[in-house]
């Protein structure tokens, strides 16, 4: 046995999982199906086709809002 296999099977850290990797993986035992959940919430809100014209039309009648939103209109005396 050499020195350097010698010293790593002494210096080697027993292997490490935080409580928030133990976690998720026992919630994964419990639901085998979650990812699929996940991933058909995402495709509810996230995952769609954009129609670009309507976008084009959305983003052109725009109203630009005022500098100063809180204020009012300044009166003419």
């Amino acid at each position: 046995m050499s020195l350097r296999s010698l010293l790593v099977r002494i210096f080697r850290r027993p292997d490490y999982q935080s409580d928030v990797t133990n976690f998720i993986e026992g919630l994964k035992r419990e639901k085998p199906d979650l990812e699929s959940q996940q991933r058909a919430g995402r495709a509810l809100l996230w995952d769609r086709n954009i129609d670009r014209d309507s976008q084009r039309e959305w983003s052109a009648a725009r109203v630009a809002q005022k500098p100063y939103v809180y204020g009012n209109e300044p009166s003419a005396s």
